[in-house]
């Protein structure tokens, strides 16, 4: 570990003096990439300083008491100071460990948030939009920007489907665990008999596709224009600012009509597809190489229940982890926090004792 650790630090360094090297001034495609990697090593160099501090001052302590000179107050006072040295540098091993770990490399990038209704009709749109106001919480506590690309409403006004684009720091890495089914048990708001109701709505959390991750060749893509329904009335339909793209080889088709723009709602529509066509291909590339695996969390599977927000009882509960939480009205007011942190510690564990079992 301490080889692999003096390779990033002087990896770390070679990168940093890089950046101030005159020639790059001119390739900012070529700045922002070494910024990138440079960042990303940032908290192991970090790291790592503080624990060769540790050892530093572990040896003085070790100097003193192996010191015949040395007065008897002085050795008590190193043999205290030893002691919670050890257990420091103890902690700190371990949260190397895990920044050593084998990283995400989507962990980085910006998602596109898919929620939609799916079993329970009315009762699933409307929490469809419990959903987007809890992850639109949660971008909020943490500073990300939230850009709607694509909305359908329910008859209630509620959300038959929603796709938004969320920006900021490390945005995937926080949100990858909520893919998959969330069910929902109360007491819907058009039901007089006052009995509880069982609907579910899905969420996809993918990363969203740069260009480079996805190069869409235009002769793949049928683009069509349509009347755009919902807000906006006869002078919407009239100019045909909906946009479907339709990718022939997938058969995967987009729709967005949410801007007035025929150009914005193409520029919208083209992001969705890029995003989900590398979803695609990431997911058969992790079926390929994990096939064989048993480590996971309910990050890849759409179909699995995840989470259960029962509104009787204020609890929600996790499956994956059978974790529950009573306090379901500041989970669905965007403290995820203590969910996420759960299941990122042992998707960490699982894989810090994969790479044990491989040493």
């Amino acid at each position: 570990m301490l080889q692999k650790l003096a390779s990033i630090e002087e990896k770390f360094r070679h990168l940093t003096a890089s950046l101030s090297d005159p020639a790059l001034i001119s390739d900012p495609q070529k700045i922002k990439k070494i910024s990138k990697e440079r960042a990303e090593l940032g908290p192991i160099v970090k790291k790592y300083e503080s624990y060769k501090k540790v050892r530093k001052d572990i040896e003085g302590s070790k100097e003193i008491l192996d010191d015949p000179d040395a007065d008897r107050d002085l050795k008590e006072l190193a043999e205290e100071e030893l002691k919670e040295l050890e257990e420091e540098e103890q902690r700190i091993e371990e949260e190397l460990k895990i920044l050593l770990l084998p990283s995400d490399p989507n962990d980085a990038k910006d998602v596109l948030l898919e929620i939609r209704a799916g079993a329970g009709g009315d009762e699933a749109s409307l929490f469809a939009q419990d959903l987007f106001r809890m992850y639109s919480r949660v971008a909020e506590k943490k500073g990300w920007k939230i850009e709607v690309l694509s909305t359908s409403l329910s008859p209630i006004k509620g959300l038959k489907e929603i796709v938004v684009n969320i920006k900021g720091n490390r945005v995937y890495s926080h949100l990858k665990y909520e893919s998959g089914v969330h069910r929902v048990q109360r007491v819907p708001q058009t039901e007089a008999s006052g009995r509880i109701h069982t609907s579910t709505v899905t969420v996809a959390v993918l990363p969203e596709a740069d260009e480079v991750d996805i190069a869409l060749d235009p002769k793949e893509l049928r683009i069509e224009a349509f009347g755009a329904s919902g807000p906006g009335g006869q002078s919407v339909n009239r100019n045909y600012s909906a946009i479907r793209v339709t990718h022939v080889p997938s058969g995967m088709v987009v729709s967005c009509q949410d801007e007035k723009s025929q150009h914005r709602n193409k520029e919208k529509a083209l992001r969705i597809l890029r995003s989900r066509l590398l979803d695609v291909a990431q997911r058969e590339q992790h079926a390929q190489i994990s096939k064989d695996r048993k480590r996971q969390v309910g990050t890849g599977e759409r179909s699995e229940k995840i989470r259960t927000y029962n509104f009787p009882q204020s609890r929600v509960k996790d499956h994956r982890l059978n974790l529950t939480i009573h306090q379901l009205e500041n989970v669905l007011d965007g403290e995820l926090d203590e969910i996420m942190d759960a299941l990122r510690l042992h998707e960490q564990t699982v894989l810090m004792a994969e790479v044990g079992e491989s040493t």
